[in-house]
């Protein structure tokens, strides 16, 4: 018999009784115009069953759904959106009840779809979220419990998605949030484990007043491009005409740095410091620690990746925000995330967004920066060999100024003469895919040999135990020009 929809007739003024975290997501429910008495999530009519998200998720799911074959609940994959990617139940009666609030393949859950629910409320915290019966937002969900997790992509760090375990609402909740966590950590570890190898990305933990701009000072950063000094002009004209301004751009082309840049060109005497986004389980202390700063006279914060900030904390700024801008004076804050799409919460305190293109759009900034950020850890000027200075000219720099950074301490502190000997291999390579382990030894092998004095590829291929064509194959195959590895 199919267990009937448990429906709650619950008043606003009792979410007192509410775990604050969930009447915060209630809040932004009805900020989104998501109706209380029906869930009527966005169709997408597709789902993408090609990604590693899908492939891992759905296979540990399989695997856990084999040992609660006869419990009534139903196991989902969905991405980042919220948008259901996979469901996978024995339990016929609950499945039939699921289709009829539409949490199936193929849907919208996240909150401006569906209000507070448990996978929505996961995506939009980043953080593990059990939804119990009558703290469904939507009366419609109100006969269901819901534990979800997000999944963060192992390479990158980005949030990939999430895990999500639905059963009745009368049943026991106590261990579904623990299996929930259990698979998403299990789906993680395997995306990690096919993803040719790469070293997973330490979950940030949130570095608070970590840069501060007295420590950039303008007379000794190099003549850069256009298209930086654009990028900063803009920003400092913004600043100076007391609008909110959010830098954007991909990470580590240097948003932060552009940020305290514009700033200390308009009000040179102040204070600017940089709060990096938290872990969420960490936001609450995050916020008690910093905020009291935009109450200072001659105080700004930037704060860095709002876009990867929790949602009840991206809400909770923006109110301080406002209350801090309504205080007159110049505006104690500018924001800075990966792409222009911020928050429902931030955008309509936004003004004015300034983009920070990439590296590789600003090729004639590789050398100069190169110089720059060499001679900061050095201590003294350092130069380059040609060959090292094509090669420097040559990369992508897919992680920008970050990776140009920590390529240069590395290489400035073995010589005052950078070489390509000098050089990580990675800079050498024109491969767009992941490399495993052992094919990342493999090229960095084939690297120094072939930078090594005097060096042909023939020799090379004779140190390295191989033919001259398989050589000239493994180079094609991993980007490499033997003419960038010679002085």
């Amino acid at each position: 018999m199919e267990n009937p929809q448990v429906h709650v007739t619950r008043s606003f003024d009792a979410r007192a009784a509410i775990a604050p975290r969930l009447q915060a997501s209630w809040q932004r429910s009805e900020r989104y115009g998501v109706p209380e008495d029906e869930v009527m999530p966005v169709f997408s009519g597709a789902v993408d069953t090609g990604s590693l998200l899908y492939e891992c998720g759905t296979e540990v799911l399989r695997g856990l759904q084999a040992t609660l074959a006869n419990e009534p609940i139903s196991l989902m994959i969905t991405d980042s959106e919220g948008l259901v990617l996979s469901r996978l139940c024995t339990d016929a009666s609950i499945n039939r009840s699921l289709d009829k609030v539409h949490l199936a393949p193929g849907f919208y859950f996240a909150e401006s779809n569906a209000g507070t629910n448990g996978l929505g409320l996961a995506l939009a915290d980043r953080a593990p979220s059990l939804v119990r019966a009558a703290e469904h937002y939507c009366t419609d969900l109100r006969g269901y419990t819901c534990a979800a997790v997000p999944v963060l992509d192992p390479i990158t760090g980005a949030l990939a998605g999430s895990v999500n375990l639905t059963t009745w609402s009368e049943q026991s909740s106590e261990l579904l949030l623990a299996l929930a966590q259990a698979a998403a950590g299990n789906t993680a570890a395997l995306m990690l484990a096919r993803a040719s190898g790469r070293i997973a990305r330490p979950t940030p933990r949130g570095e608070v007043f970590r840069v501060y701009a007295d420590r950039v000072d303008p007379g000794n950063l190099p003549r850069l491009s256009s298209a930086w000094t654009t990028a900063v002009a803009e920003t400092q004209a913004a600043l100076a005409s007391g609008r909110v301004v959010a830098v954007v751009g991909e990470p580590g082309a240097g948003k932060t740095a552009l940020a305290s840049l514009a700033h200390r060109a308009v009000r040179p005497r102040d204070r600017v410091l940089n709060a990096r986004p938290p872990a969420p389980d960490d936001a609450d202390t995050w916020l008690t620690l910093w905020t009291p700063e935009l109450t200072k006279d001659d105080t700004c914060v930037i704060v860095s990746g709002v876009d990867a900030l929790p949602a009840w904390t991206a809400w909770e700024l923006a109110r301080l925000f406002t209350e801090a801008r309504h205080r007159g004076g110049p505006v104690p804050f500018v924001l800075t995330a990966e792409d222009g799409a911020l928050c429902a919460a931030l955008s309509p305190l936004v003004d004015r967004v300034v983009e920070v293109p990439a590296l590789r759009f600003r090729p004639d900034d590789v050398l100069p920066l190169a110089h720059h950020f060499a001679r900061r850890d050095r201590g003294r000027d350092v130069t380059f060999t040609s060959a090292a200075s094509r090669a420097l000219m040559a990369y992508d720099w897919p992680e920008n100024a970050k990776q140009l950074r920590r390529v240069m301490r590395e290489a400035a502190a073995r010589s005052d003469v950078i070489d390509t000997q000098h050089l990580p291999a990675e800079v050498f390579t024109g491969v767009g895919h992941r490399l495993s382990r052992l094919q990342a030894l493999e090229r960095d092998e084939i690297v120094r040999c072939l930078s090594e004095p005097g060096a042909t590829v023939v020799h090379a291929a004779e140190k390295l135990g191989m033919g001259r064509a398989t050589l000239y194959r493994k180079m094609a195959q991993y980007g490499l020009n033997a003419r960038q590895l010679k002085s």
